[in-house]
């Protein structure tokens, strides 16, 4: 499986045609086909290509959210 440090993930933004991946508790999440990540944002509040992992534990869902997305690597 593809490891990712943080660099590498910050350019999956999933702006300008780029995928957009997530991490969260060290796995990488693939969520470019989510309408709900278009372009790259979700919520005004969350990113792609950045580490969710403090954000979810605050948010009203939880990791449960992105499990139902590809798996592409890990986070290192």
């Amino acid at each position: 499986m593809r490891e990712f440090t943080l660099e590498e993930l910050s350019r999956f933004d999933g702006k300008d045609g780029r995928p957009a991946y997530v991490a969260c508790r060290g796995k990488v999440y693939d969520l470019t086909e989510s309408f709900l990540w278009q372009g790259g944002r979700h919520q005004v509040l969350h990113s792609a290509g950045s580490d969710l992992t403090k954000q979810l534990e605050e948010s009203p869902h939880g990791i449960e959210a992105l499990e139902k997305f590809p798996v592409v690597g890990i986070l290192k």
